[in-house]
C-alpha cells in the first residue's frame, strides 16, 4: 500500500469516522450539521456507511466534520 503522508484520513476506515464521530459528537448534533436521511431518521452505522459509500458529496461532508473534531481535540 503506497503510503500518503499529507492525506490525515489515510488508512482510516470510513466506519471508524462514523464511530468516532457519533461517539464525540451524537447523531442528532451530526444529522442537524449535515442534513441526509441516515443520520436523522433511526441512524445507524450500517445505514450511514451503505448511503456514505454511495453518496460522494455527503461522504466528503462527513470527513470534513472528523477532521474538524480531530483538529478541535489537538488544541
Amino acid at each position: 500500500m503506497e503510503t500518503q503522508p499529507n492525506n490525515p484520513l489515510h488508512g482510516i476506515k470510513l466506519e471508524q469516522i462514523i464511530n468516532d464521530l457519533v461517539a464525540h459528537y451524537g447523531w442528532e448534533y451530526m444529522g442537524y450539521n449535515i442534513k441526509i436521511k441516515c443520520f436523522n431518521d433511526k441512524p445507524s452505522v450500517k445505514s450511514s456507511l451503505k448511503f456514505l459509500r454511495r453518496t460522494p458529496w455527503a461522504r466528503t461532508k462527513v470527513e470534513a466534520m472528523y477532521l474538524r473534531m480531530l483538529k478541535n481535540k489537538n488544541h
